[in-house]
């Protein structure tokens, strides 16, 4: 019987047809990847042009004064004190829910997690209704811990779920008593989680605007904004941006440095036993205080607040009319970005699994670059475009949706590029050897096969971009009000039981996906 591959095309050999389809789709498919870096790197180039059509001279005058200095020390002084602090609290919480016999641990893992569901504005909106006078710098790492912790807790809960106990074992034996065994052969294992959480938790740091406006302390990202509003892109606010992105990319570097390059794989044939759990014995009481009273605070205020202003509020805060419209807007914005993130991070997820390289490294690391950037700093970028070249283009649909892709493009690449990984690429040549293009090849059999993992990037995408506020702020066209622009809104009115639906919206809208996050991670170590 003649096979399906001799078939592919007369007067050519199956190889040959194969490998020159093969060449043309990864060619197509390589440019657009290209295409897609280059345009995430825009708000970088922006920085960069403004800072050398401003001159020197103007350029030192902005970035060199006492308001900076003010800034990035309130900034500087955020970043030292919350992350610390979120990785002892994290680490310690990781442990008692996977390593301890703490009664209720799946409970707890899970209410660890949830806090991830309430915006970092809503915490602050909550935090400040209940205690007025909490301001400055210590208001701002409490509310930011309590918002931010999850994006440690996860990574390292998820680690100590898959460390190997033979050489914590091993340790003991030799005479190594529990603490000592944990600071010299658990902590070490742990150090790529806690440097990826700590990176997640410091950009979230620099990026966050309506957190610390709540509790009015200055931070770039406050002052980038205020500048806008007052001086409407002035060479002010682009100067601050780029600060603001030089600590971001500080802050890369850091978590590279930190990392190391250690091996943490095991060697040699073998699985990994069960961890058994350590009794806590008579710390059980004092050791249940520590998730009972984060779950307080994480939780308990945020729903207890947003409850007493419902009440308070009544039927009469409910306006379904504008509760409608807009929830109807976010989630049109919500699906119609995270759609196009989606489509624009296909080609590099394809290109990082089917074609690996130098040029994939890069085209991949500029991606993840943008990702790291606040969304205030693209949003200007765009307006700033938009202003001098494309005006037309100024307050559109298309400039926020593309502004929601250059944000959320890592969120779609991660989950597409897993799935991707998980379809054979054996599927695609053979469907080209049966005479189908490149492209409808690509859609038939990998794009078919990775649809899970592109929904799951498009979920994450479609939470951030429900829960997004500066850029949305800035760029959204005349007339959109989402919930987020909404609660903002009302809350900036001091009209907190209006604003209370808003945010109830947003938080029951967030806690399905966070769930998921919380399944998924339980699932990658195999529980």
């Amino acid at each position: 019987m003649q096979s399906a591959i001799d078939l592919a095309r007369p007067g050519l050999p199956a190889d040959a047809t194969a490998v020159r389809a093969r060449r043309w789709s990864v060619s197509w498919i390589a440019l657009a990847a290209v295409f897609v870096s280059l345009f995430a790197l825009l708000p970088l180039a922006f920085i960069v042009w403004v800072a050398v059509q401003t001159g020197w001279e103007t350029v030192a005058a902005l970035v060199f004064r006492p308001r900076v200095g003010e800034l990035l020390v309130n900034t500087s002084l955020l970043v030292v004190l919350a992350v610390p602090i979120s990785i002892v609290l994290s680490v310690m919480l990781a442990w008692l829910t996977e390593r301890s016999d703490l009664p209720g641990a799946r409970l707890w893992a899970w209410l660890s997690v949830a806090p991830l569901a309430i915006p970092a504005f809503v915490h602050s909106y909550a935090w400040v209704t209940m205690v007025p006078r909490l301001h400055g710098l210590w208001a701002g790492v409490l509310v930011s811990v309590i918002a931010y912790f999850p994006f440690l807790y996860l990574p390292v809960a998820a680690a100590l779920r898959r460390l190997d106990p033979a050489l914590e074992d091993a340790a003991a034996a030799l005479g190594l008593g529990p603490w000592r065994v944990f600071r010299r052969v658990v902590l070490p294992q742990l150090r790529l989680a806690i440097c990826g959480g700590s990176l997640l938790v410091g950009l979230h740091l620099l990026a966050e605007y309506g957190l610390y406006i709540f509790i009015r302390f200055d931070t770039f990202t406050t002052a980038i904004v205020d500048q806008f509003q007052s001086t409407f892109n002035g060479p002010a606010a682009n100067m601050l941006a780029g600060v603001l992105v030089t600590c971001c990319l500080v802050l890369l570097g850091l978590e590279v440095l930190v990392r190391g390059e250690e091996r943490y794989a095991r060697v040699g044939s073998g699985a990994a036993r069960q961890q058994q759990r350590t009794g806590l014995g008579r710390a059980t009481i004092p050791c249940l205080l520590l998730p009972a009273i984060t779950t307080l605070l994480a939780l308990g205020v945020p729903f207890a607040t947003i409850g007493r202003w419902l009440m308070a509020g009544g039927a009469d805060v409910w306006r379904l009319d504008e509760i409608g419209l807009a929830l109807g807007q976010t989630l049109f914005l919500a699906i119609a970005g995270a759609l196009l993130a989606t489509v624009a991070a296909m080609p590099m997820a394809w290109i990082s699994i089917r074609a690996p390289g130098r040029l994939q490294r890069v085209l991949e690391g500029c991606n993840y670059i943008v990702g790291a950037l606040p969304g205030v700093v693209i949003a200007l970028a765009l307006v700033t475009i938009a202003v001098r070249i494309a005006m037309p283009l100024y307050q559109t649909l298309f400039t926020i949706l593309v502004a929601y892709a250059l944000m959320f493009l890592p969120r779609a690449l991660i989950s597409l590029r897993a799935s991707i990984a998980q379809a054979p690429v054996e599927l695609e040549r053979a469907a080209s050897s049966l005479g189908r293009s490149p492209l409808k090849a690509l859609w038939s059999t990998t794009i078919r096969l990775s649809a899970p993992g592109a929904a799951a990037g498009m979920a994450l995408v479609a939470l951030g971009i429900m829960n997004e506020l500066t850029a949305t702020q800035m760029l959204a066209p005349n007339g959109t009000r989402t919930l987020a622009m909404a609660f903002w809104s009302y809350s900036g009115e001091i009209d907190y039981a209006s604003a209370a639906p808003y945010a109830l919206i947003m938080v029951a809208m967030s806690l399905p996906l966070t769930w998921l996050l919380y399944v998924q991670s339980k699932r990658m170590a195999g529980r």
